[in-house]
């Protein structure tokens, strides 16, 4: 049984949804703390609903903190029970998915996925594994989980672009290219890559502008 996810909104400037942006935030985050990036995106994108759903477990001691699923070398947890969560989490991920899609009464290629860090492990493992490819990934400072089994299980190769910090010390900055070339043996044609010079674990202005330039493309603005 799924999980119901809680989410912020930010409505549409035009007050017309003809797209929609999904942000995935990080681990030990919430969905507000992604959906502040919906004012400077939502000027350029004005018929774009923004969607930020805090993910589905909390963390033990962070009030107001939740986690996709756990993570070993973080919480103490073992690999199994990361697992266990990541295998929940995807599902809940889907059924929201599904589920605004109905309700906004918009398609697959009007959605694009935007994660950060653990969120974009989440945007990278579920997007290509659905029956209908998403309008595009934007993958901020994270990793793509589990690239072995990619090809094999691999539906939709919709256009990806991977963002990271050249000074990232959370998540490595060589998990860009890993990314990358997991993406390409699976057969993605579209995979961008920009790397954000001086930055750590986070999400700088240049970044953000090409997030927005692909995000523009993929929704044909």
């Amino acid at each position: 049984m799924t999980r119901v996810l809680n989410a912020g909104r930010k409505e549409p400037i035009s007050g017309s949804t003809r797209s929609i942006v999904v942000f995935l935030h990080g681990y030990g985050a919430n969905g507000a703390d992604l959906l502040g990036l919906a004012d400077p995106l939502g000027e350029h994108l004005p018929d774009t609903l923004f969607v930020a759903p805090d993910a589905p477990e909390t963390i033990p001691g962070m009030p107001g903190a939740f986690q996709w699923f756990p993570i070993p070398w973080i919480d103490g947890s073992s690999e199994e029970e990361s697992m266990r969560g990541m295998v929940s989490a995807v599902d809940d991920l889907n059924a929201f998915l599904d589920a605004l899609m109905v309700d906004e009464d918009v398609l697959p290629e009007q959605v694009v996925l935007f994660g950060f860090s653990q969120g974009t492990m989440m945007s990278l493992h579920v997007a290509p594994r659905r029956e209908d490819a998403v309008a595009g990934v934007v993958a901020f400072s994270g990793r793509l989980l589990d690239p072995e089994s990619l090809p094999e299980q691999v539906v939709s190769r919709m256009p990806v672009l991977l963002v990271h910090g050249d000074s990232d010390d959370v998540v490595p900055p060589q998990s860009l290219p890993e990314a990358a070339e997991g993406l390409q043996a699976a057969g993605f044609e579209e995979v961008y890559a920009h790397v954000m010079k001086g930055t750590a674990h986070g999400i700088a202005p240049d970044g953000l502008s090409v997030a927005l330039a692909f995000i523009r493309d993929k929704l044909s603005f």
